[in-house]
């Protein structure tokens, strides 16, 4: 039996898929085109669900080595009591995409958990390539352990956690973390991430169901990395899948569609993890494209894939 959409998924992403089958996808390499494309979309999407009444956020900022003000937002349920927190990134291919298009989705996360997270206003690729955005990462979270007190956070009970690119960011935040031996990461909660740079050759297989293609790989990758990407020496830290040691790595909750271009680096990666000892839950989602929830989020497969990331987020 051929590969296919979900049913429930094809009936709601029909009219985005006529829309799409009539225009002209961006060229290899050009990052303008995709933000004009893409940021609609993903603010569309956020917006289409509505934001909890019982969710405040609040503006901060850290400041990176080089002076840049990092902008943070902060999202609390009014009923919150002291405890965990999650640094929360978010998607983009690291070129695209800002805090203000996520809202939606953090505060629904926030409502139906009641962990407070932390929204990062990292730096994007091309104008900030690796390694700006995981050090914009990683001063985000010694902000967070270092007003831990303040905010009512438990600084043992801190995971990281993102899509797509944010995904790969928490990933490599994680490994960052443990190479500087903190600050101390609870939890990776990775969402469909963006882990290797030499995913470029298509899977014939999958290749005609794809929202996230082949060719926004080939663009992205290179804006965060330059010609080192596809390379020998691209670090762990830049692209996760290339990590040979995940020993001491903190416990990890992937997931990914079966029809996602990050699927096998995903599911590599998740037993990468397993054979170091490191605990992981690994869920793969049949039927489904990448940023699956987003698009169809009234699915059954979206509502079982949300239920999970929630019950994780109570369990930290």
């Amino acid at each position: 039996m051929p590969l296919s959409y979900d049913p429930e998924f094809t009936e709601v992403f029909a009219p985005m898929a006529l829309a799409m089958a009539g225009a002209t996808p961006p060229a290899v390499g050009d990052v303008p085109a995709r933000r004009a494309m893409w940021e609609p979309i993903i603010g569309a999407s956020s917006a289409a669900q509505p934001i909890p009444a019982d969710v405040t956020t609040g503006e901060h900022h850290a400041t990176a080595d080089d002076g840049t003000r990092i902008p943070l937002r902060w999202y609390t349920k009014s009923d919150a009591e002291p405890g965990p927190a999650v640094l929360f990134f978010h998607g983009g291919g690291y070129i695209f995409g800002h805090i203000d298009l996520f809202d939606g989705p953090v505060s629904r996360y926030v409502s139906a958990s009641g962990v407070p997270m932390l929204s990062v206003e990292y730096r994007r690729a091309p104008e900030h390539p690796f390694p700006t955005p995981l050090e914009d990462a990683y001063t985000a979270l010694c902000w967070l352990h270092g007003h831990a007190d303040e905010l009512g956070v438990d600084p043992g009970r801190i995971a990281v956690m993102g899509d797509s690119a944010g995904g790969g960011l928490a990933a490599a935040l994680s490994i960052l973390a443990r190479e500087r031996g903190g600050p101390a990461i609870a939890r990776q909660i990775l969402l469909m991430p963006m882990l290797d740079d030499r995913t470029t050759t298509p899977d014939p297989h999958i290749e005609p169901f794809l929202l996230w293609s082949y060719d926004d790989s080939r663009t992205a990758w290179p804006a965060l990395l330059g010609e080192a990407a596809g390379g020998p020496d691209v670090p762990a830290t830049a692209a996760p899948a290339r990590l040979d040691d995940a020993t001491g790595l903190p416990p990890a909750y992937i997931e990914v569609g079966q029809l996602d271009a990050f699927r096998d680096e995903d599911l590599a990666y998740a037993t990468k993890l397993s054979r170091a000892g490191v605990p992981v839950e690994f869920h793969l989602h049949s039927g489904v494209p990448h940023e699956f929830d987003s698009i169809a989020f009234t699915s059954a497969v979206a509502r079982r894939a949300v239920a999970d990331r929630v019950r994780v987020l109570k369990s930290l």
